[in-house]
């Protein structure tokens, strides 16, 4: 199995000794986005940023294998709702990286559904622990779950 987008750039114009940092994904399933960098790295932030779409890609992950997990134990899920965060530091080696993930997932199972807070923290362990993107990481991931 593999996966490919296209990242695109054209010169475009931009402030006197700098370059217009904004760009284009396209994505296999043919869906565009418009992305920059992060605003602090002057960039645009009307437009996604490639930290933010990492983030998205780990909490989306993370989601998707909860599902799967709760899916297969017959719990039924009625939304499941993540406000992740992901914090920018410096590694031992210098190197400025994505240090830290937040994952703060909130799910609601359907009515008449009983799921203690250890079942829960345990399928959200599974969840992590499966996640393709999350194992593709060297950054630590935290998920704080929500009951």
């Amino acid at each position: 199995m593999s996966f490919h987008v296209t990242v695109s750039w054209e010169t475009s114009p931009a402030p006197e000794g700098e370059f217009n940092r904004d760009h284009q994904v396209q994505f296999g399933s043919g869906q565009r986005i418009e992305a920059s960098s992060a605003p602090e790295y002057k960039g645009n932030e009307t437009k996604v940023n490639p930290e933010e779409s990492l983030l998205a890609a780990i909490s989306s992950c993370h989601m998707l294998t909860f599902l799967t997990i709760a899916h297969l134990k017959r719990l039924p899920v009625l939304s499941y709702c993540d406000k992740p965060m992901a914090e920018l530091g410096k590694k031992e080696s210098g190197k400025v990286a994505i240090t830290h993930i937040f994952l703060r997932p909130q799910v609601t199972f359907a009515e008449g559904t009983e799921i203690d807070r250890e079942t829960l923290e345990k399928i959200h362990e599974k969840a992590h622990a499966n996640c393709f993107i999350a194992n593709s990481l060297a950054s630590d991931t935290i998920v704080e779950v929500e009951f």
